[in-house]
């Protein structure tokens, strides 16, 4: 008898996970349906990239990381191994008190490894780095189960190197408050090395691979076209029929050997399985139902926007070399950080001649720029930007993404939550899974890393 597999949620955790169902079912002959359902008309969830007069815009990610390789295989799996991209690797800056500073030379996500490039930096006073290389002689913190990404460096390192360095990096991955982000959730390899090493600088030493001499290591993919072509590319690779968008899932309903899910179009669908790939807060109301569920706080969420800029590049009369900066959160500048997106990725981004810049903001706290028409946004980008680099005249076009509570936000406590939802699952709901970005990473690899793994607990379960 034919087993119903009903995937709800269209991003690439769903996405992956209905591309590797579908292969297995095929390769392995297995009496199984996939059927993925998406509440809006586009695939990819935040991956969104849109092609204009020779421009590539991503309006939500621009790349996943190479050393988390997942997402590479992916990609090759559905045919763009010949499309796959690195980024440019040149400098980058950090904006502190209106100042752009080079990132100094050795820094691993904010935190030096090289003692020269950060001491000869002016990033910092002669007093925060004082502070900073308190770090080398500190103890090792007792065991916890979780505490703020905040309160870990700020313990090891000060406020300064913190403020100016580790969370405009940190921060901006997340776009929430380093003070409220879990360790645990987000970076548990830092409470690892200062458990192993007590001193995070000298475990980096030791476990971190030197650099090789010559020209900077890329780090990021893309993919020529953009990123949506990942998406683009793993929906033509399932069979018609198995994709049914601008429909929602309002209920799930548990019975004796499935479930029903009653859809939008007021139809319903019996399911052997479900893959849940939504947000959190959108899961829980399909399963009103369950206590477990509804005293599960909700997941908070924060949000912001990107405002990218198309210029003939005459019109910037102050270039800068290299490929972006972040900004500290003590600045007095609205936007988050800048790519200069036509030398991060220059054999894709822009025309020859042709410079892009995508400029970030909302913040906690500063939310509330999220909602600024286009034509503000663009003027506020504008006014930020010529404090820096000097740039004549109106831009070509500009466009406007905006994520509305888009980014979740993993405050302490997050992996214990995620961990206890696994096991209630289990126990009451067996046979329904959960995946996304609210649960166990935000980053593209991390999200197929989820779909990945559901898939492989999908069939376990089916075939018991």
């Amino acid at each position: 008898m034919m087993k119903q597999i009903t995937i709800i949620g269209g991003g690439i955790a769903g996405l992956t996970a209905a591309y590797y169902l579908h292969k297995q079912i095929k390769e392995q002959q297995l009496p199984y349906q996939v059927t993925l359902i998406e509440a809006s008309g586009q695939l990819g969830g935040k991956i969104r990239t849109e092609r204009r007069d020779g421009f590539t815009i991503e309006r939500g990610p621009d790349s996943f990381l190479i050393r988390k390789q997942s997402a590479e295989r992916l990609a090759r799996e559905v045919g763009l191994g010949e499309q796959l991209v690195t980024n440019g690797s040149g400098k980058s800056y950090i904006l502190v008190n209106g100042k752009l500073h080079q990132m100094p030379q050795g820094s691993f996500m904010g935190i030096p490894t090289q003692v020269k490039p950060f001491l000869s930096s002016d990033l910092f006073s002669w007093p925060g780095k004082i502070r900073a290389g308190f770090d080398f002689f500190l103890p090792k913190g007792e065991p916890k189960e979780d505490q703020s990404l905040g309160k870990f460096f700020r313990r090891r390192f000060g406020d300064e190197l913190v403020e100016n360095l580790i969370e405009p990096l940190l921060s901006g991955i997340y776009a929430g408050d380093i003070d409220d982000l879990s360790l645990m959730a987000t970076f548990p390899n830092f409470y690892e090395l200062e458990q192993n090493h007590r001193s995070l600088v000298k475990g980096l030493q030791r476990t971190v691979p030197k650099p090789q001499p010559g020209k900077k290591r890329s780090m990021f993919y893309s993919i020529k076209g953009g990123l949506q072509s990942l998406v683009e590319a793993i929906e033509a690779k399932l069979d018609d029929g198995i994709i049914r968008k601008n429909i929602a899932v309002n209920h799930i309903e548990k019975g004796t050997d499935g479930y029903t899910l009653s859809l939008s179009d007021d139809s319903t669908i019996y399911s052997d399985a479900v893959m849940v790939a939504t947000p959190f807060n959108m899961m829980k109301k399909m399963l009103p139902t369950y206590n477990f569920l509804s005293k599960t706080e909700d997941m908070k969420a924060t949000s912001v926007a990107n405002v990218a800029l198309a210029f003939d590049q005459s019109a910037i009369k102050e270039d800068i070399d290299g490929t972006g900066f972040v900004v500290s959160r003590n600045s007095s500048y609205r936007i988050t950080a800048c790519t200069w997106t036509h030398k991060k990725w220059p054999d894709t981004a822009a025309p020859e001649g042709m410079a892009l810049l995508r400029c970030y903001v909302g913040r906690p706290g500063d939310e509330a720029v999220v909602d600024l028409s286009d034509s503000e946004l663009e003027e506020l980008v504008l006014s930020d930007l010529n404090k820096i680099m000097k740039i004549e005249g109106k831009p070509l076009f500009s466009v406007v993404s905006r994520w509305k509570n888009a980014m979740p936000q993993y405050s302490v406590g997050h992996k214990k939550m995620v961990d206890r939802l696994d096991k209630d699952i289990n126990e009451n709901l067996p046979g329904l899974f959960v995946s996304g970005s609210s649960y166990r990473g935000i980053g593209i690899p991390d999200c197929i890393d989820q779909g990945e793994a559901a898939v492989e607990k999908i069939l376990a379960y089916l075939k018991n």
